[in-house]
């Protein structure tokens, strides 16, 4: 081949820096569209709205540790609970009770019509004070009859009187003294009477029997009470019912075949069904000493450890009675804590958790224990306090963003 054959099979500089500068635009153009489309999917995944999940917390190591040897379901009742009602049968003149209301031992909560009442104290007070000026009379005439009497034994030693005129004289002295002693009976019958209408006036004044907190305002101004139940249904027969929140306890039936399992005293974990995920360490105050046929169940209540304002009167609850711990009991002393076996995850034979931080699920592999109930023992992995995603999607992953579904 000549060297001008040759020389046609070069490439000219000019095309060979153009076919360069394309490649290394091509280059910029999928980098630069990498770059923007992982930028728009962060963007995006911030705009999406977090996952609703159902959280727990942990259990401290403590009582929730001993097992629990029987589940039952009650309600809370207050020891003491009082519908206040009237003595007598009034109508009702002022109402100060009201639901909600904070009172004490002897704060008045009612005051009933007294126009009766206190008319009868008046005339009891009238026929007391008109039997004391009688009294009044007869001592008079006593002194004044003893004065003729005196005169009547003298002139009697002087032989100028019959003995009939000092024998007269003797009588009237010895009736005025009967008649004083009639009279201060009436008037002792007048105080009395007194006493009687005074009492039906402090009657038309309705006051609490202990201090507590008015949960029901049972009549209003202008209707009768009464303590007796009347059939035409306008009669009230209370004021106000008053509970002591101090008193509140929980009230279960036992199965008659578990009571065995229950004593005096006994450890226990309450539920209200109002927080469902606040456990309340209570203990067993007494086992009514009776059975109810019809159910074959046995009543037990159960005092709480410490109250809270939260814990209401005919709130559901449901316990856990825990079996006793022993203090030489070595369990005891490790570091065990228990979830809802629903929080815990099998990934490949290795037992996961996802703990809520900061807004989002963070992976966390535990070991476990035994189970007991309905909740997993949890020896390693994780710390007291630390909330825990219990119910959540099927697809959750670490670092997703979620958010604590109110319940």
């Amino acid at each position: 081949m000549s060297p001008a054959d040759l020389s046609a099979l070069k490439i000219d500089d000019s095309h060979r820096n153009a076919n360069r500068g394309g490649v290394f635009r091509w280059f910029a153009i999928i980098l630069g569209v990498l770059v923007i489309g992982t930028g728009a999917f962060f963007a995006l995944q911030k705009k999406l709205p977090p996952v609703e999940v159902v959280s727990a917390h942990t259990s401290a190591p403590g009582q929730a540790q001993a097992a629990t040897l029987l589940n039952a379901s009650g309600y809370v009742t207050p020891r003491r609970r009082a519908t206040v009602a009237a003595k007598i049968t009034a109508r009702v003149e002022q109402i100060y009770a009201d639901e909600g209301m904070r009172v004490k031992a002897g704060q008045v909560l009612a005051i009933l019509d007294q126009s009766d009442a206190r008319v009868r104290l008046n005339s009891a007070v009238a026929d007391r004070d008109s039997t004391q000026a009688q009294l009044s009379d007869l001592q008079v005439n006593l002194k004044n009859a003893e004065i003729e009497l005196h005169r009547n034994e003298e002139l009697q030693k002087s032989g100028v009187t019959t003995q009939q005129a000092l024998d007269n004289a003797r009588t009237t002295v010895n009736s005025y003294k009967a008649r004083i002693v009639a009279t201060q009976q009436s008037i002792a019958a007048a105080e009395s009477r007194i006493k009687v209408a005074q009492q039906d006036l402090d009657n038309c004044t309705v006051v609490s029997p202990f201090d507590g907190i008015v949960v029901s305002k049972d009549a209003q101004r202008g209707e009768m009470v009464s303590p007796i139940s009347a059939g035409g249904g306008f009669t009230r027969t209370g004021i106000a019912t008053v509970v002591d929140m101090n008193s509140n306890e929980i009230e279960v039936d036992v199965n008659e075949s578990y009571i065995g399992r229950v004593k005096e005293g006994q450890p226990v974990m309450a539920t209200l069904d109002a927080y469902p995920d606040w456990q309340i360490p209570s203990h067993v105050r007494t086992i009514i000493p009776t059975a109810d046929r019809q159910k074959a169940t046995v009543k037990v209540r159960i005092s709480f450890d410490k109250l809270d304002p939260r814990i209401l009167p005919d709130m559901g609850v449901k316990v856990a009675f825990l079996e006793d711990k022993k203090a030489d009991d070595k369990a005891a002393s490790k570091p065990a804590m228990f979830l809802p076996k629903d929080a815990v995850h099998d990934d490949g034979g290795s037992s996961v958790v996802y703990v809520f931080k900061d807004g989002k699920a963070e992976r966390r592999a535990v070991r476990t224990g035994g189970s007991r109930g309905d909740n997993e023992e949890i020896l390693a992995g994780l710390t007291d306090g630390e909330q825990v995603i219990v119910r959540g999607p099927a697809d959750l992953h670490d670092g997703q963003t979620v958010a604590i579904k109110q319940q």
